[in-house]
């Protein structure tokens, strides 16, 4: 019997939706489509971003502080745990909802709340670059800048988002359980929002004020699983080179049948 290809799919955290009747209504659409590779003989990992949803638990933990003042600071770890939760939540019982549909019931569908260590040292400390949370006007970044004290940039002609550090990751915390849960059969969603960042200090794991970008998390996925592909899916409609800049260069890419496929090189 031929070895099944392996694919790590990272869905952006845009494409999924910005509040969460889009998400339900995204995650439907994006099951039909893994489900189809999966019929294909594909055995599938998924990733996915968490920009828009971080930003809104963020804003809604930031609300609750306001509102209580005993009520502590919920740290952007955090936040980034109960955005993986949520929209893990979403997309398992969606996928499994499609297989069943399709009379598959042998692959176990679950949720790896995912770890991925970060460096102390990363100069991404220094200078806040990842997008989060809802696009919003000049008017109420600069508001936001002084009643907060985020960094807000300009994104991509779509308004003004606040940004947060971005470091590399170095290490996937619960790869062997991911790899394990894979190796059985099952149909694993990790690595949401790029993992919750932290920093090992001995045998504690600190959790960072950081978001990792799901792409640089899902490449060290498919590495450590020894993945075939990886497929990048996203809201824009192509890759570009200096996206959003004034040399920004389209690129064109090979669609392969069904599905445009990106072959990683490690």
């Amino acid at each position: 019997m031929d070895k099944k290809r392996r694919i790590v799919i990272a869905l952006g955290g845009n494409a999924l939706g910005n509040t969460l009747p889009e998400q339900m209504t995204a995650v439907k659409i994006t099951a039909r489509a893994i489900v189809d590779l999966i019929q294909e003989d594909c055995e599938v990992i998924v990733a996915h971003g968490n920009g828009p949803q971080v930003g809104m638990v963020n804003n809604a933990m930031l609300a609750l502080t306001h509102e209580d003042p005993e009520q502590p600071n919920t740290p952007l770890s955090v936040c980034v745990a109960m955005s993986q939760a949520y929209i893990g939540y979403d997309l398992q019982n969606a996928l499994r909802e499609e297989l069943l549909n399709r009379n598959i019931t042998n692959i176990p569908v679950a949720t790896m709340i995912t770890q991925v260590r970060v460096d102390a040292d990363d100069p991404a400390f220094e200078k806040p670059s990842k997008p989060i949370g809802k696009f919003v006007s000049a008017e109420q970044a600069e508001f936001m800048k002084k009643t907060f004290n985020y960094d807000m940039i300009e994104d991509s002609g779509r308004g003004y988002r606040r940004v947060v550090a971005s470091p590399k990751p170095a290490e996937i915390v619960e790869i062997d359980t991911i790899r394990t849960m894979v190796d059985a059969g099952n149909l694993v969603i990790a690595c949401g929002g790029g993992g919750i960042p932290v920093i090992r200090e001995g045998n504690h794991l600190r959790g960072a004020s950081a978001v990792i970008d799901k792409d640089f998390a899902s490449c060290l996925l498919a590495k450590e699983l020894d993945a075939d592909y990886l497929i990048i899916l996203t809201a824009v409609e192509q890759v570009a080179l200096n996206f959003g800049k004034p040399d920004e260069k389209c690129q064109d890419l090979p669609l392969l049948p069904h599905h445009m496929c990106l072959r990683s090189f490690w």
